[in-house]
């Protein structure tokens, strides 16, 4: 989710998004950021008309985001829906540890209505497309991950990823659509098909930049549905 836009570009196809149509959607708009984006201008996201944010909190288990207080205190504060991420370092196969490590760092999930289930970010390591692990391990890590998230938050976490990667480094896992809103990325005038397991996505990230700071979002219904999500009905 944040590495450089020519990475991203090359290793997962995206394709680059036309804003002046996707700004005219109807449902609800919002945006995941980073350290990259540094001290965001939260009364200005909300004045644009932002309804939600999802905020990079911690990688592996050694890094947390240096902003990560001010955005996602700062949303909130704006009053919009709000949600940390993780990224995640497959490749060290800790999956319960690194879920460990983001709750303890602000990953956490709280029934006040304004708060997203965690998120697992899944993504390649630079030139490592599945970070040198095979499908069934993969499936194993992200298991670790959302189960020891589960059993400390009562939520699963979301799972950001392409259907490309996923279907690649899972081997077509079908395992995870059941219980793990989708957060799929794809910069498009669509969101295209669904990796394995996965008959819609709760959310799609569509462009990498527009009127908001960071990724461009989208919430795959409407207000009070997205509100019921934050609710974990």
């Amino acid at each position: 989710m944040k590495c450089s836009i020519a990475t991203i570009v090359s290793i997962l196809g995206l394709v680059s998004a036309s804003p002046s149509s996707l700004d005219k959607r109807a449902k609800p708009q919002g945006l995941d950021v980073s350290g990259w984006q540094g001290n965001v201008n939260w009364a200005q996201v909300k004045a644009n008309g932002a309804s939600f944010a999802i905020v990079k909190a911690t990688e592996g288990t050694s890094y947390t985001s240096p902003y990560f207080t001010q955005q996602y205190d700062g949303s909130y504060k704006q009053g919009l829906i709000r949600g940390a991420y993780h990224f995640a370092h497959p490749s060290g196969k800790n999956g319960a540890a690194q879920a460990d490590y983001f709750i303890a760092h602000g990953g956490g999930w709280s029934a006040d209505g304004k708060t997203l289930p965690g998120m697992i970010d899944l993504e390649p390591n630079g030139g490592s497309e599945c970070w040198g692990i095979t499908p069934s391990q993969m499936v194993t890590f992200i298991h670790d991950f959302g189960n020891r998230y589960h059993s400390k938050t009562g939520r699963y976490p979301m799972i950001y990823c392409t259907t490309s990667w996923w279907n690649t480094c899972t081997g077509h896992n079908t395992g995870f659509g059941a219980n793990y809103p989708l957060v799929l990325a794809r910069w498009a005038s669509s969101p295209g098909a669904m990796p394995a397991g996965w008959s819609y996505e709760s959310f799609w990230q569509f462009a990498d930049s527009g009127k908001f700071p960071g990724d461009q979002d989208q919430w795959n219904g409407d207000e009070a549905s997205l509100k019921r999500m934050a609710l974990g009905h």
